[in-house]
């Protein structure tokens, strides 16, 4: 069975602008097009709506900075080609699209230890490395030295990729990517309490 955009979104409750960033972001398989519409299958809607939430209280941290972001879009900054997320970026595309300039409390930032990225609700990636940050003319704010544990490339099974080769790193990847994590901000940075104990 092959829903419109319109009826997946209303399936899953959220916007259809906020469904189509999932599709433009190649995050949806096995889409299909009728016409000038584009057709998500029902299974695919479905996997959406049983993605688990972010295990957040078997992080080491009692908040955690979250960067929400949306599809990836050109700039003409001068140490990056994009900003926001797309599957089809190389792992190092998406690493300068994803770590600054953001404004946000930076130590804030690196004192959760990790910094999950997510699109429409979903972390689609996550970003270790967190200890050293810069700050611009502007006010916003860079960590140069982050990694990109790893990313989606599917979030209906969820297929992922982890880039990283330190275990913590893996085992944070593992953890977070594909689940579901909501948070609310005026900005791209917003702060989650974990519910850690201690």
């Amino acid at each position: 069975m092959l829903l419109t955009t319109g009826q997946a979104a209303e399936e899953l409750g959220c916007a259809v602008t906020t469904f189509r960033r999932l599709m433009h972001a190649g995050l949806l398989p096995d889409l299909s097009r009728r016409g000038v519409r584009v057709m998500v299958p029902l299974h695919v809607v479905q996997a959406l709506s049983t993605r688990p939430p972010t295990p957040l209280d078997r992080l080491n941290a009692h908040e955690v900075a979250v960067l929400r972001i949306d599809t990836a879009q050109r700039t003409d900054e001068p140490d990056r080609d994009w900003i926001g997320f797309s599957t089809s970026l190389t792992p190092g595309d998406l690493l300068k699209a994803l770590r600054g300039w953001w404004r946000c409390d930076p130590e804030s930032v690196a004192s959760g230890g990790v910094l999950p990225v997510t699109l429409s609700g979903y972390v689609v990636a996550v970003l270790t490395g967190l200890e050293k940050w810069e700050k611009n003319s502007a006010g916003r704010h860079a960590f140069p030295s982050a990694r990109l544990a790893g990313y989606v490339t599917d979030l209906a099974t969820p297929h992922v990729a982890i880039t990283s080769s330190i275990d913590s790193d893996r085992r944070l990847a593992e953890l977070l990517l594909g689940t579901r994590l909501a948070s609310h901000s005026g900005g791209p940075i917003a702060y989650v309490p974990t519910h850690t104990a201690g």
